[in-house]
């Protein structure tokens, strides 16, 4: 596991191996700006006027990975607590093809390296040695009015990468600043050129925009600069009925992505779910919003669950190219959205499988962020689920090799004999072992009868 202060002091390390040996390097891009906005840093980048031989030279090659050289990137492998700081030589990229690379690039000054980057934010470069920002494009004001604002003409930049039209969306919504109008018009106006960005790089970027406290206003960004009609039209709204829909939506995913349900009764508040943080033994939550943040199938399925079915939900995991993990809880999760609407009329047979199920942490933390009585029933749940686990989920009365001991003959009998049996027994119409032979032998007697 990664140690911010160990990740922090190897940057500084390898910021002044690279000075002490005469070149000029510093601190750059997303981690200057975290440090700004008092944010931890989740990685670190160092850039320098040496050049990937001469990095690779001083820090060895068995502590050095040629990951972009033709970039002039190298990363350089620290203690385990520390991972690694990825070295960039100052450079200027030429002419863009492919929407997301340069053709080529040619090493050059500091402050042609920030130029050539995304926004004004993440252009920043920190000197650790004499403790200063160094700022050629604006950034530092930039940060102190709250404002995403692309570097140059935002066109040109989002043409060089069609994907940094959903970053500044991210940016916006994720530190609470504004997106500079010149960058929303752009985005606006080049929303659909999106469509190019490769599958695997949206849903990476879907996954930081969503596993977030302020996925919601993020969402609304995408629907007001026109990107979610590209990436996701499924859930924009078309009239004041569906506009609405999407309000709740977006409301869900808020009380979501803070850990926080709607109360279950009247005259509760609004506080921390049960599954959002670490549980002490009472029941009662101790909100961290790290730990209450959802995990990404869980999001999408806030998001999606209101607008797409199950079937839905998977054709547009595939469309990221999600995994199959991911792909599978989203729809599991979307498909048992509704199903605990009337849990306590529901039988124990239909319900308790759902309980058990891996995903059933997170619908309940799904559905108790929905609606007050879905709150309640999510809270009926969580009541059952501190039943003893030998209530809870029994072991089966027979099995498989049961029913071939009694002389069943193989087939579709075998799965549909054993999950009859398996709901007579959570619904208490069997108790024993001997009461489900018994069952299985009436069965196989009238097979024979009608043969």
């Amino acid at each position: 596991m990664l140690v911010p202060e160990e990740q922090h002091r190897f940057a500084i390390e390898v910021v002044r191996r690279l000075r002490g040996a005469g070149f000029t390097a510093y601190l750059a891009g997303g981690c200057v700006r975290d440090q700004i906005l008092g944010r931890t840093p989740k990685d670190y980048d160092v850039a320098t006027d040496a050049i990937p031989p001469q990095i690779r030279q001083l820090f060895g090659r068995r502590r050095t990975l040629a990951i972009g050289a033709a970039f002039g990137v190298i990363a350089v492998r620290g203690p385990r607590a520390a991972g690694q700081v990825e070295v960039a030589t100052f450079r200027r990229d030429l002419s863009y093809s492919d929407g997301r690379h340069p053709d080529a690039v040619a090493f050059s000054s500091a402050e042609e390296d920030a130029a050539r980057r995304d926004f004004t934010i993440n252009g920043l470069f920190f000197d650790p040695v004499q403790q200063r920002v160094i700022d050629f494009v604006g950034g530092q004001e930039d940060l102190a009015r709250g404002r995403v604002r692309a570097i140059g003409d935002p066109r040109q930049r989002f043409s060089e990468d069609k994907l940094r039209m959903l970053r500044a969306v991210r940016f916006a919504a994720t530190f609470g600043f504004q997106l500079d109008q010149q960058a929303r018009n752009a985005i606006a106006e080049m929303a659909p050129q999106i469509a190019v960005v490769s599958p695997e790089r949206i849903a990476m970027e879907m996954r930081r925009l969503l596993v977030d406290a302020h996925a919601a206003r993020a969402v609304r960004l995408m629907w007001e600069t026109g990107l979610a009609a590209v990436l996701l039209s499924e859930i924009v709204p078309h009239d004041s009925q569906q506009r609405e829909r999407f309000d709740q939506t977006l409301e869900m995913l808020t009380r979501l992505s803070r850990g926080e349900s709607l109360p279950a009764h009247a005259g509760e508040t609004i506080g921390p779910t049960p599954g959002a943080a670490t549980q002490a033994q009472s029941g009662h939550a101790v909100h961290d919003e790290r730990a209450s943040l959802p995990s990404f199938p869980l999001a999408l399925a806030a998001l999606l669950s209101a607008w797409v079915d199950a079937e839905q939900a998977a054709v547009i995991c595939r469309r990221w190219r999600l995994s199959n993990a991911e792909t599978e809880r989203t729809a599991w999760l979307v498909a048992h959205r509704d199903s605990l609407q009337q849990v306590r009329e529901m039988r124990w047979s239909a319900l308790q499988p759902i309980l058990i199920a891996d995903g059933a942490s997170e619908l309940l933390r799904l559905i108790e962020a929905g609606s007050p009585t879905e709150a309640e029933a999510a809270a009926y749940c969580r009541s059952l689920l501190r039943q003893p686990r030998e209530r809870l989920d029994p072991p089966p009365l027979l099995t498989g090799d049961d029913l071939r001991a009694m002389g069943v003959p193989p087939g579709p009998r075998y799965k549909v004999w054993l999950q009859r049996l398996r709901d007579a027994q959570l619904d208490q119409e069997i108790h024993t072992r001997a009461e489900a032979m018994a069952q299985a032998e009436r069965w196989l007697l009238a097979e024979h009868e009608c043969l």
